[in-house]
Formats: structure tokens, sequence, C-alpha cells
């Protein structure tokens, strides 16, 4: 493959992985609302597009990774530096993969600090289960299929005459 077709390509790579990134980073800011509202419904959709943004992330890497190594680069960051040095002469893919890596790290904080809402609520709710369960005396578990149930505690299992 020659240095402008590789170029080309991974010209185009990036610019798709680019605009992943950025519709990653608009869902995660509407999942964020989401959870802030407690709009159930509407957070399993913006989880269902989240997926889908960052099913064309990993695409996009992978293609990346599949292009360094048919070149013979390992696919890592050593791969792609020596790839840019390759066909990169002025500079602009370089600089189109370090946005890359900015958008993909705010695509992280982002998701982190959804990640953190969601468990302030799950704790949330689980205290509240457990206040109710402990002025009943039971103890709450979960059980086979997800759900929970009251614990076996001063419950008869077997009785025999």
């Amino acid at each position: 493959m020659e240095r402008p077709e590789v170029r080309q390509r991974l010209s185009a790579i990036l610019t798709e992985e680019s605009a992943a990134l950025a519709e990653l980073a608009s869902y995660l800011e509407r999942e964020h609302g989401h959870l802030s509202a407690d709009d159930v419904v509407a957070l399993e959709g913006a989880i269902r597009e989240r997926q889908r943004a960052v099913a064309r992330v990993v695409r996009a890497d992978e293609e990346r990774a599949a292009l360094c190594r048919q070149l013979g680069h390992p696919a890592d960051g050593r791969g792609l530096a020596q790839l840019l040095r390759l066909c990169d002469v002025d500079g602009s893919l370089a600089a189109e993969w370090a946005r890359c890596r900015g958008a993909a790290a705010h695509c992280r904080a982002l998701n982190d600090r959804n990640s953190a809402l969601a468990g302030a609520r799950l704790r949330h709710v689980q205290a509240r289960l457990a206040a109710l369960f402990s002025s009943r005396g039971e103890t709450v578990a979960y059980g086979k299929r997800g759900g929970y149930a009251l614990g076996t505690v001063g419950q008869v299992v077997k009785v025999k005459a």
C-alpha cells in the first residue's frame, strides 16, 4: 500500500472515530440527564444509543489496529506512531489522533460521572429497602432470578412428624 493510500485510509478511520466519540459524548450527557431526573424509560433508550456509539468506536479502533498490522507495525500506540511518521508529513493526522485521545478521555470522565451517580442511586434504593425490611425484622436476599426475597431466618424449613 502506497503512502497516499495509507494516509487516506488512516484519515477516514480517525474521522470515523472522532465522529463516534462525539456521538458517544452526547449520549453520555443525555444519559446523565435521565439519571438525574430518574427517568428510567428514557434512560433505557439512552443506554441502547450509547452502546451503539461504543460499538462504532470499537470498530474504528479495530480498523486502526488492523491497518497497523497490515503494514507490519504493532497494533498499539507505538505502531500508530510509526504509521504516522510514515504517512503524516504535515502532522494533520497526528493532530486528529490527539483530538480523538482527548475526546476519549472526555467520554471516560462522563461515563465515570454517570457510573458514580447510578451507584449512588443504587445505594440509596438499597438503604431504603434495608430500612423497610429491618423495621419488620426481615432480611433481604437476592433470589435466583435477580429479584429480592425475604431471608430464611426464623422460617421453618422442614417438619418431621
